[in-house]
């Protein structure tokens, strides 16, 4: 019997990082690239990216930015899957005075535009948040018919949707979509732990959730913050997938910021092979995912 080999995803630069927190966040197209690049060398076999405007550090949907990074990777490592963010566009803050009217910050799109770069660009994955919940101190929306409208735009472009799950009413809807034929079954799935009012960062939700999912169904879990790296070993001692990056978490440990995405992968990579564990290659995770291999 072969060993298991597990997938590990570095989610390198996100949407509410910023580089007050960290000044090496990835911001520049080259920056982020490069944090993708680096990442895949400690032992990543997919790249998890947003993209932020290289003048602000702002995130940005901008396609052109999408499409530099995902040029710059190909040209050096065209095996490093590529899984792009969809995520963001459901961010919802109610004004004071009418609670109906939106109030700076937000950042609602037809979902649509949400998915405009994916039928474009087409990755081998992209995220499909499937959560509607508070989010700090907003809301984030993503309601059954746009994900819906997001859903057929990323089968359209052939495109592996990543199910990212936040709590259990997530997992709920996403079987719905499988059943009505929406989203292809069982499907890859992702547990977000820690984010506060969602599922904690316990081994309890992990197997919860993990329970809720058809058979044959393959999934990830991750942990924000703190809880990164215990995440990192109770999703592998439960038979998932893997992730960590700056998206997710700066530190490599208490007070002490992360050097760069790497740095979060290689202690990844070490604690899983402290467990038993081994890494999958870029290759041996698009032969794991069924994805087209894209080298010669």
């Amino acid at each position: 019997m072969h060993p298991r080999k597990t997938i590990l995803t570095c989610a390198v630069t996100g949407n509410l990082t910023t580089v007050a927190q960290h000044p090496g966040l990835p911001v520049t197209p080259r920056q982020i690239a490069d944090a993708a690049l680096g990442a895949a060398r400690e032992g990543a076999a997919v790249a998890h990216i947003h993209v932020r405007d290289p003048a602000s550090g702002k995130p940005s949907m901008d396609i052109a930015l999408y499409r530099e990074v995902i040029t710059l990777i190909r040209a050096e490592n065209p095996d490093l899957i590529i899984n792009l963010t969809t995520g963001p566009g459901g961010r919802f803050i109610p004004s004071d005075e009418d609670p109906r009217v939106a109030a700076p910050g937000s950042t609602l799109l037809r979902p649509e535009l949400r998915v405009e770069h994916i039928a474009e660009l087409r990755p081998d994955i992209c995220s499909l948040d499937l959560n509607t919940m508070n989010s700090g101190g907003d809301v984030v929306i993503n309601t059954p018919k746009n994900v819906r409208k997001m859903a057929h735009v990323i089968r359209e472009a052939g495109v592996m949707p990543e199910l990212e799950i936040f709590d259990s009413g997530d997992i709920a809807l996403a079987l719905d979509l499988i059943q009505d034929g929406t989203l292809e079954g069982p499907g890859l799935w992702t547990f977000v732990l820690g984010v506060k009012y969602g599922f904690g960062a316990t081994p309890e939700a992990l197997m919860y959730a993990r329970n809720m999912l058809p058979a044959g169904a393959r999934w990830a879990a991750f942990g924000i913050g703190r809880a990164e790296f215990p995440i990192v070993a109770q999703a592998w001692l439960a038979g998932g997938h893997v992730r960590v990056g700056l998206e997710d978490n700066i530190y490599l440990s208490k007070g002490v910021l992360a050097p760069d995405n790497a740095s979060l992968v290689a202690k990844a990579r070490g604690i899983l092979e402290a467990l038993g564990g081994e890494l999958a290659t870029p290759r041996e995770a698009r032969d794991l995912l069924q994805l087209a291999r894209r080298s010669a």
